[in-house]
């Protein structure tokens, strides 16, 4: 009998909109420069590495350093409508999440209208802090025919990996996660036995919108060069090569730290289940989640139906 790993049971809760009252609420506006401080994270290797001056450092760590990739996106050719457009299909997608937090519609002409809140990077290019739970339940697959747990999707493929080296005397795009991304991908790939081209559905860390181009890339869904011409395809969403996060993912259902990895395989596996309600990505069989921190760690899991 395999000994294969199941998903068991998932759930989630709704996630809190930002500001609202909650007793548990400790997504303070400096959240992500306490937790690098009280990690002992070396946050100043990437400051270092991405050439920030001491202005920028005085920035919250986060708008700084995407700040830095945005900059590096549109020094590599990648269009302003291409990295607005990443924020409008989260809108569009997350339009039928009862778990997320924005669900009205955005254009690209919206976006681009509002000023810059630092350098090159606007307001709806990034995700909203918030509050949230999720649960994943696993075990092997003896124990779930033994006590006639459901056992329909399974764990195939898993890679992950932290900060190296060679990242911090590489581009911005290596410090800022993609290179990190690709070689957890290329492990999960591996172990899985498949490649990109195998998936049908994804839920990737969408922390600022050119974090999300980024992994595009980094998971071997496109070429670097091909970013623009992905996203004006609609190869990133219903009918196209693949749907990425359905749920709407961080930038439109909410990012709550520690929640986040798990609320991304919960959706997953209601999708190769077929419970996504009418966000369904039908005949969904091989999903892949991605997930991200800074310090830096990453992780890429790949979960099958069958």
């Amino acid at each position: 009998m395999s000994n294969k790993v199941v998903i068991a049971g998932v759930g989630m809760v709704p996630f809190k909109k930002p500001g609202q009252s909650d007793p548990y609420d400790i997504m303070g506006q400096n959240a992500t420069r306490a937790a690098l401080s009280d990690a002992g994270i070396g946050y100043g290797l990437i400051e270092q590495a991405m050439n920030l001056s001491e202005e920028e450092r005085a920035a919250p760590p986060a708008v700084a350093m995407f700040a830095a990739q945005v900059d590096a996106m549109l020094q590599a050719g990648i269009s302003e409508e291409t990295i607005a457009s990443i924020s409008c299909k989260a809108r569009r997608h997350a339009a039928h999440n009862p778990n997320a937090i924005f669900r009205d519609p955005l254009t690209v002409k919206e976006i681009l209208a509002m000023p810059p809140v630092f350098r090159n990077l606007r307001k709806l290019y990034a995700c909203p802090p918030s509050c949230g739970a999720a649960a994943v339940i696993v075990c092997n697959e003896a124990f779930a025919r033994t006590h006639g747990i459901r056992s329909d999707v399974s764990l195939i493929g898993k890679g992950w990996g932290s900060d190296k080296k060679q990242y911090f005397s590489g581009s911005v795009m290596d410090v800022m996660f993609q290179a990190l991304s690709r070689d957890a991908a290329t492990a999960a790939y591996k172990d899985a036995g498949i490649g990109p081209e195998d998936i049908d559905v994804i839920e990737l860390h969408d922390c600022f919108t050119t974090n999300e181009l980024a992994t595009y890339s980094a998971l071997g869904l496109c070429k670097d060069e091909d970013l623009n011409a992905f996203v004006a395809d609609g190869d990133y969403t219903y009918g196209g090569r693949y749907v990425i996060n359905p749920s709407g993912g961080l930038l439109a259902k909410g990012h709550p730290l520690g929640a986040t990895g798990l609320a991304q395989i919960t959706e997953l596996t209601w999708h190769l289940r077929g419970d996504a309600g009418k966000r369904q990505v039908e005949g969904a069989r091989t999903a892949l989640q991605h997930n991200g921190g800074l310090g830096s760690a990453g992780f890429v899991h790949i979960f099958q139906r069958g």
